[in-house]
């Protein structure tokens, strides 16, 4: 038999069939001979994920055992959290959250969270390195006083990206996003408290994810979500929620590709007059000549840099 993962809870890992059953699987014994640590990866945590098609056999008791490990045509990661007495100095793991995306919706809040640019563009660049479709939902909308122009939605707009912004409260956006996840897998990520659970709920009805109230005291959403969790809305539409995290950064990237995912400062980069340029301190930098005339915004920039930054701290 054939399906989906849905969820994983400890060993036992939830697979969805064509005629929408859902059966606990556990994995044959020679396949969790692989689950070992290899070079520069645990795999123990990715060996199946939410989103990949497994093959199953089915037992007596209604449960299965997974035989055949997925084959994938891409996955969305991110650098794992230092595992304290294993992870050594400076080394990060990968860490899949889900597999065989089309859509990244990369999810951030105008308000309640206050709306955090350096958050959403480590979400961009994680999910284009991953080979997935980043679109960004700017959420809770319903909190916004009017005002004569949206920088954010214009900067990111301008950009090229796909940008909707939504209000779980009244609505809006919602039917757009609809649209687009129509005949696709989508993965949502973002920190707590942004609405991505309120959001699925206004997708569909029969998804009613919990939702979680924001901190006053620190601003930042509880954690709601504990683990990915897949919803087949119709045959070929799929939605995966994942846990809210407090810190998102892309796994295996270089200073190089980190350029190349600031579209605006990889175009402006080539006129730089030294071909490694690093767009901090060298003279006749074109990068920081843009900044300064506005061109560039500071904002990205600063987000590029703090980016960089992250690199240079693991070298030590």
């Amino acid at each position: 038999m054939r399906g989906i993962v849905s969820r994983i809870e400890s060993k036992d890992y939830y697979v969805l069939t064509e005629d929408n059953r859902e059966i606990r699987c556990v994995l044959r014994g020679k396949l969790k001979l692989e689950a070992e640590w290899k070079k520069e990866k645990l795999l123990y945590t990715d060996l199946v994920v939410v989103g990949d098609y497994v093959e199953f056999e089915l037992n007596e008791d209604g449960t299965g055992v997974i035989e055949k490990l997925p084959e994938r045509r891409n996955y969305l990661s991110r650098k794992a959290p230092y595992i304290k007495g294993i992870s050594e100095k400076g080394k990060r793991f990968e860490q899949i959250i889900a597999a065989n995306i089309d859509y990244t919706f990369c999810v951030v809040s105008i308000e309640k969270p206050k709306f955090n640019n350096r958050v959403l563009d480590r979400m961009i660049v994680t999910a284009e390195s991953c080979e997935t479709t980043p679109i960004i939902i700017i959420n809770k909308y319903d909190l916004v006083k009017k005002k004569k122009h949206d920088y954010w939605y214009e900067l990111y707009t301008t950009l090229g990206y796909k940008v909707i912004r939504t209000s779980a409260v009244t609505g809006q956006g919602i039917d757009e996003v609809k649209q687009i996840i129509q005949g696709k897998t989508s993965v949502f990520i973002g920190h707590s408290g942004v609405g991505k659970s309120s959001i699925l709920n206004q997708l569909d009805p029969r998804i009613n994810q919990k939702v979680g109230e924001v901190s006053e005291a620190w601003n930042k959403g509880k954690h709601t979500t504990v683990t990915a969790r897949l919803f087949k809305l119709n045959e070929n539409t799929f939605v995966i929620d994942t846990p809210g995290v407090r810190e998102i950064e892309p796994y295996g990237l270089t200073r190089e590709d980190i350029t190349h995912y600031f579209k605006e400062i990889a175009l402006v980069a080539k006129k730089c007059k030294f071909n490694t340029c690093t767009h901090t301190h060298e003279p006749e930098c074109a990068v920081k000549e843009y900044v300064e005339k506005e061109i560039i915004p500071y904002e990205r920039y600063e987000s590029y840099l703090r980016l960089v930054e992250t690199l240079d701290e693991e070298k030590f």
